[in-house]
């Protein structure tokens, strides 16, 4: 079983590093382009961040191991609240009162709930994709309009100044940030590959399904990309990065690779995933709406309780799913 749990391990690590040169080459390219800082983050960043998930679902459906496809991303979701949410909070306070956080906060929850309808009209197919990829559509005409609000009325009380701020480890020429993305797009099927032959191998040794494996370890592993990025706004004093890269992520996940990965093939969801772990993520869902709009700034304590929340989580799914 070495060989699995290295091909496991491997893999993941794999998709994070292939997650963060595509982060940093999107990135690059669109300040290039002049794109604003908060379009790149509601929409660049977070699908970047979330191409791991992309990646190891669409391979996940065309293997068969449509468990693992859907329990990979319900699982992304609840770890993101949880856990992206609660360690950072752990290193400094993290405000959820940012700007527009409570209306994207409602349209998660909306989305969160159309998912779960689309669950019981399990296979998810072509018509049900299309559906997810049209409100994802909604989702960035919205904050391009928005954006475009923001930078108006920013322009109109304090100049037309619209520089983009320098970011940190983002190439600096198109080229070099062309590159950035092909290796990224090379390296995250790859890793896909090497954790889906890991993770469905290691599911069968524990003698557990491939969609507990994609709700617990390939989840935890395709949010590390999300995690870092919040643990390392919160080492530099940017909490409030934190609420937005959630829950832009959790949008694109259940918009844009159950959407995608639907439209290519039919995704089968597993009952045990319908009864259970879709109302935890719809209820991680109305707690970050509940936060957003309350505007609470995350500590130390509400921290660790978040934290602990996810780790009762993960017992609770092996505890429910794991033969006697």
């Amino acid at each position: 079983m070495l060989l699995e749990y290295v091909s496991l391990v491997g893999g993941l690590v794999a998709l994070i590093v292939a997650g963060d040169i595509l982060v940093r080459g999107s990135v690059g390219i669109a300040k290039r382009l002049g794109i604003p800082n908060l379009v790149i983050g509601l929409t660049i960043v977070a699908f970047g961040t979330s191409a791991p998930e992309l990646f190891i679902s669409l391979g996940a459906g065309l293997d068969g191991a449509g468990g693992l496809a859907i329990g990979n991303v319900v699982g992304s979701n609840i770890a993101n609240v949880l856990l992206v949410l609660g360690m950072p909070a752990l290193i400094a306070a993290t405000p959820c009162g940012e700007d527009g956080a409570t209306r994207n906060s409602v349209f998660m929850v909306f989305v969160s709930v159309v998912f779960i309808g689309l669950c019981y009209l399990s296979p998810i197919g072509f018509f049900a994709g299309l559906v997810l990829l049209a409100l994802l559509g909604v989702f960035l005409f919205d904050s391009v309009m928005a954006t475009r609000r923001h930078r108006k009325d920013k322009a109109a009380c304090c100049g037309d100044d619209d520089e983009l701020e320098e970011v940190e480890g983002v190439p600096e020429t198109m080229w070099l940030a062309g590159l950035y993305i092909l290796l990224g797009l090379l390296g995250l099927p790859l890793g896909a590959h090497f954790t889906i032959e890991g993770a469905t191998e290691i599911a069968k040794s524990w003698g557990v399904s491939d969609a507990v494996i994609g709700l617990t370890v390939v989840a935890l592993g395709t949010s590390l990309p999300e995690l870092a990025t919040s643990v390392m706004a919160a080492i530099r004093q940017q909490g409030a990065v934190a609420i937005g890269n959630v829950i832009g992520s959790n949008i694109f996940n259940l918009l844009a690779i159950i959407g995608i990965t639907s439209v290519i093939v039919p995704l089968h969801v597993p009952a045990q995933i319908i009864s259970f772990d879709v109302w935890v993520m719809l209820g991680c869902a109305v707690l970050l709406l509940a936060l957003a709009r309350c505007r609470v700034c995350l500590g130390k304590i509400t921290g660790a309780l978040l934290c602990l929340a996810y780790g009762l989580y993960t017992f609770m799914v092996y505890s429910l799913n794991t033969p006697i």
